[in-house]
């Protein structure tokens, strides 16, 4: 196999660095509270690795580095406690390693199976299946999340129905604001 070279110029876009990464566009709205957030997304979602350049996705927005041949990685922190709730991807698998703290991770459309991951374990869920984490440390905590498997973006992901009861209850207009972002909530339903 021949091989190339590349100079520090030319992989200056293939390194990221995490304390230049900002949360996702859709986490930075002030039209969507803490609190109902909390129930999609983790409290940061760092985008590290987009998709190739020309796509647009939430997840390419702000990511240093586009192109992995079609593989996206995020790191999702957060704080004790807290983690998107029940979620299904449409056509990707998601897959999960701990980078800091200890997380539970439940999937299908009841929740009903559970796995505890502990510093560096990690969990490949298949697409269709409904999934959620939740960090269980007394600290922050870290989750590296890799997508594979297509193009991953807002609309790739469908939250159980639940999740758009439990951000009704926080408030008006809260639930409105988190679908114009593209997520929907019909996992789990025909």
């Amino acid at each position: 196999m021949k091989t190339i070279s590349i100079t520090q110029t030319g992989m200056a876009p293939r390194i990221s660095r995490f304390t230049d990464l900002s949360p996702l566009a859709g986490q930075r709205s002030a039209a969507i509270p803490q609190a109902g957030a909390d129930v999609v997304w983790a409290r940061k979602l760092l985008s590290v690795i987009g998709l190739d350049e020309g796509l647009e996705t939430p997840i390419n927005q702000d990511a240093p580095i586009k192109g992995a041949a079609g593989m996206t990685l995020t790191l999702a922190v957060c704080p004790p406690g807290q983690g998107p709730s029940l979620h299904a991807h449409r056509s990707t698998y998601e897959t999960f390693t701990v980078l800091k703290g200890r997380f539970e991770v439940r999937w299908n459309d009841d929740g009903g199976e559970t796995a505890m991951l502990n510093l560096y374990d990690t969990i490949s869920v298949p697409p269709k299946v409904c999934r959620a984490f939740r960090n269980v440390s007394g600290e922050e905590a870290i989750l590296q999340v890799i997508i594979t498997g297509g193009v991953h973006d807002m609309s790739d992901i469908d939250f159980a129905a639940a999740a758009a009861r439990e951000i009704e209850a926080i408030g008006p207009g809260i639930l409105d604001e988190i679908k114009k972002t593209g997520l929907t909530f019909t996992a789990g339903q025909d």
